[in-house]
């Protein structure tokens, strides 16, 4: 029987009483950059215990290493535990804090009705408006602008991203402080960057094997970390296509939907198809997931996540596909509706465990300078 039931501690508490177990054991502290940290501490503060989660990328690893594992007494459940406490960090950091009860609770449900609100009011003004234009067959540059003005689609996501980059300072700032997390230099810096763009610490790199999160057979592969990377540069080609399209509206005069093979929509397309395999193959990850190292928790946060996502990407490549035909002008309120939705709940959604994860990165690669 377990000394402790998670259900009856607080993710912290339950954190600190684990790390204190597997201080005294060491057996895992080759596996990823959470052990090392560990063992730079003899207590756990609350900041502490939040900055650990955070370094943490919950592959499986050390649980099924562990020899301390339900159904030992001390119920020692690495990843699970600190999947619970990292959760409490995203609300714990959220700015302005009342925003972010509403997703800790259903983040899947809140997500898909701020979504679908937001792509019934655009669809609805459009309509209002000018049914005619709404369901009308529109061509060349500049058709998107005779139904949406420019400014309108433009300036709803400059209000939106002004908010969320507050919301992401106040984050990083109060969770910078409360961990008492320290700069170290550029060196710090780009060791942070190596190890969030080659998910270094995802894997169970024991040894420098690197051989990956083990699934419900405990046989370890490293599918998690290849649809990782494909989401993050799919979304950052989608990014990139964005920033073409600014380029070209503003610079070159013109204006959008831009030609099949222009730099934005090319880069667009193999953004978006390489997000939607992405995030598709995480949700697939996710469900095969080996139920013991889960935290209920957080799943409807990351299916929240994963799933707005793969509706902007796909959204996105629909509207692509159709922008010549009646259907142009409610598959683009239906994307604009994920778009704003997207942008809107970022600073609430699972997209902040990249920034904590990077702070504590960048905070670990500080303290192994220093050590």
């Amino acid at each position: 029987m377990r000394l402790i039931d998670i259900a009856e501690a607080d993710a912290h508490e339950e954190t600190r009483r684990i790390m204190q177990i597997c201080n005294a054991c060491r057996y895992c502290e080759g596996f990823c950059a959470v052990f090392p940290a560990m063992e730079r501490r003899r207590t756990f503060t609350e900041g502490d215990t939040a900055y650990l989660a955070n370094l943490c990328h919950n592959c499986g690893a050390c649980y099924h290493a562990c020899q301390y594992a339900p159904p030992h007494e001390f119920g020692v459940n690495v990843p699970q535990t600190l999947s619970e406490r990292r959760v409490e960090t995203y609300a714990d950091y959220a700015w302005p804090p009342v925003m972010s009860q509403a997703f800790q609770k259903n983040g899947f449900l809140t997500t898909l009705i701020v979504s679908l609100v937001l792509g019934l009011c655009v669809a609805g003004m459009l309509i209002l408006i000018s049914p005619h234009l709404f369901w009308g067959i529109h061509l060349g540059e500049g058709a998107f602008y005779t139904l949406v003005p420019h400014t309108v689609m433009a300036g709803i996501p400059l209000i939106i991203s002004a908010f969320v980059l507050v919301s992401f300072v106040m984050g990083w700032r109060g969770y910078w402080h409360h961990t008492g997390a320290k700069w170290g230099g550029m060196a710090s810096l780009l060791d942070a960057m190596s190890a969030s763009a080659n998910l270094r610490n995802l894997g169970g790199n024991n040894a420098g094997t690197n051989e990956g999160c083990p699934g419900p057979d405990d046989r370890p592969a490293n599918a998690r970390k290849y649809y990782h990377h494909l989401t993050f540069y799919g979304f950052m080609l989608c990014f990139a296509s964005t920033s073409t399209g600014t380029i070209y509206h503003y610079l070159l005069g013109r204006e959008a939907p831009y030609g099949y093979f222009s730099l934005p929509v090319l880069l667009g397309t193999v953004g978006g198809v390489i997000l939607c395999i992405g995030t598709a193959g995480l949700w697939y990850e996710k469900q095969r997931m080996d139920e013991r190292v889960k935290s209920l928790k957080t799943l409807g946060m990351d299916y929240a996540f994963i799933g707005i996502l793969f509706a902007v990407s796909f959204t996105g490549l629909l509207l692509l596909g159709v922008r010549e035909t009646s259907f142009m002008g409610l598959t683009l309120a239906i994307h604009l509706g994920f778009v704003y939705g997207f942008f809107l709940i970022l600073p609430f959604s699972k997209f902040v465990h990249g920034i904590y994860r990077f702070a504590a990165l960048l905070a670990d690669a500080n303290e192994r300078k220093q050590s």
